[in-house]
């Protein structure tokens, strides 16, 4: 069975790393963060280089590889044999040059112009170099999860970063069911407005390579998308992926990671959608999203064509969403349960928009423990086309996603109908977990959109025994506990 990060090896070496890096004088824990993102980075690089190397060779085409000329001491084969000040100069230069890799994004170009070594202790550098050295978190036959997102995840709930201002990671398969869902196209201008570290991105547009891919590829192994036109992947790899985050870190993590899957060129940026303007007011056809939830922006500093009476996060990322949504774009966007059901003149506003603009395709119930450890908050996830009629909304509810819904989150896959939504969702028939209502009886509830407020009532047939049978087995019962006692008694 495929490890989770809970239960990997490398949760122990990310300890021993922020640990080391602690007692080598790194003492802010965002600082380390930074340090070994830009370590784990370069390994990444190189294997990802080394991957490609071996692919190309087998097909007998040619691969120039990364690590050539002036930089190939930049690879991390060279580097994890070095130690000392050879090794800080070395780490020192790599860092200093990140920002002219090639085919680097403009954002990706910013933000590491500003990368430097922070890690002065020679001794240090080396001991936290061997450990990255030895995880291969890049490993997707051995891990059944995203393991670098854990990972950074992992490392910044550690300061009690992760979790503030409702900003929670979208686990893994929860992303993956999303996407499947909404099934993006390689024609799709693509848009997550809370980005984070891009799972939703690099999600979507794995999905548009698989179902593009012949089935002469897909058998080998092979998910590469052969069956794009050259204008369309240029489309994919330049325009179709686009991303915000208000956090600047968070960005760099998201830029390395579509950098590694093969998407440098893409549009993903340090901005906060909510309190900035933008330029240019793009108009996109899928949008996929875990906004954040559960806090407050101040008032004054809200963009006011947003139009929305509100404070709350996930209301004015929904308004923004639902706004920036060409006719006939899709949405897919997970919600605090508070905001199908919310009292104030904004929730109302908002759910009649959605109901009364939009074709509600589905509103899945998630179980409250699918973001713990981070949070317990029960949500759903809402999912709707733009300039479109809503007749009926079919709600399902899932009651297990195959882990536990505690804080460990450990595998459970005897309570998993999580696996069984794309099927139901295709047919969007009732069910045992699934049921449908009309836009009219929505209305007749003020808009309320929960799942549990129209989930049909069950009655279970009780079949009770004989009462006459039940009072002779007593009787006997009795009459044996009687004789039972006459023996004791003459043995005493």
């Amino acid at each position: 069975m495929k490890l989770q990060f809970t239960n990997s090896d490398i949760k122990q070496k990310v300890d021993r790393i922020m640990d080391e890096l602690f007692a080598g004088g790194v003492n802010n824990p965002m600082t380390a963060i930074e340090q070994i993102s830009y370590l784990m980075f370069i390994k990444s690089l190189t294997e990802v280089d080394e991957q490609q190397e071996r692919m190309a060779s087998l097909s007998g085409k040619k691969y120039e590889s990364i690590f050539n000329g002036n930089i190939s001491k930049f690879s991390w084969r060279v580097i994890s044999r070095l130690s000392g000040d050879e090794l800080y100069n070395t780490i020192s230069d790599v860092f200093e040059h990140l920002h002219e890799l090639p085919k680097l994004s403009p954002t990706g170009k910013t933000l590491f112009r500003q990368a430097h070594l922070k890690i002065y202790n020679r001794p240090t550098l080396k001991s936290v170099v061997s450990l990255i050295d030895g995880m291969d978190y890049n490993n997707t036959e051995k891990y059944d999860t995203d393991i670098k997102g854990d990972m950074y995840e992992y490392l910044l709930n550690k300061i009690a970063v992760s979790g503030t201002n409702g900003q929670f990671r979208t686990p893994r398969h929860i992303i993956k069911a999303m996407v499947e869902l909404t099934k993006p196209k390689a024609s799709d201008l693509i848009l997550d407005p809370s980005c984070g570290t891009a799972g939703f991105l690099i999600e979507a547009y794995k999905h548009i390579l698989r179902t593009n891919t012949s089935k002469e590829e897909l058998a080998q192994g092979n998910e590469h998308g052969d069956e794009l036109t050259p204008a369309q992947y240029e489309f994919l790899k330049s325009k179709a992926i686009n991303g915000f985050d208000n956090d600047a870190d968070m960005i760099k993590v998201a830029v390395m990671n579509l950098y590694l899957h093969d998407l440098a060129q893409s549009n993903v940026v340090n901005f906060d959608p909510i309190t900035l303007p933008e330029e240019k007011k793009k108009k996109y056809d899928l949008i996929l999203a875990n906004p954040p939830f559960s806090g407050n922006v101040n008032q004054d500093s809200i963009q006011e064509d947003i139009g929305l009476s509100t404070t709350k996060t996930e209301l004015l990322f929904l308004k923004y969403m639902y706004d920036h949504l060409s006719d006939g774009g899709r949405c897919a966007v997970v919600v605090p349960e508070g905001v199908l059901f919310g009292s104030t003149g904004a929730h109302k506003k908002m759910r009649q928009l959605l109901v009364d603009t939009s074709k509600i395709d589905a509103v899945v119930s998630l179980p409250s423990g699918v973001f713990k450890p981070y949070a317990g908050v029960k949500t759903a996830i809402i999912f709707y086309t733009k300039g479109r009629k809503t007749e009926k909304v079919w709600f399902y509810e899932v009651t297990g996603d195959g882990f536990t819904l505690d804080d460990k989150r450990h595998p459970d896959p005897v309570n998993n109908n999580l696996k069984d939504l794309v099927s139901a969702y295709s047919k969007k028939e009732e069910g045992p977990h699934s049921w449908l209502v009309s836009k009219e009886e929505i209305v007749s509830e003020d808009y309320n959109l929960t799942a549990s407020r129209y989930k049909p009532a069950t009655t279970q047939v009780v079949t009770h025994r004989d009462p006459k049978k039940i009072i002779e087995e007593v009787l006997h019962l009795e009459k044996e506990i009687v004789e039972g006692l006459k023996r004791l008694q003459d043995k005493l």
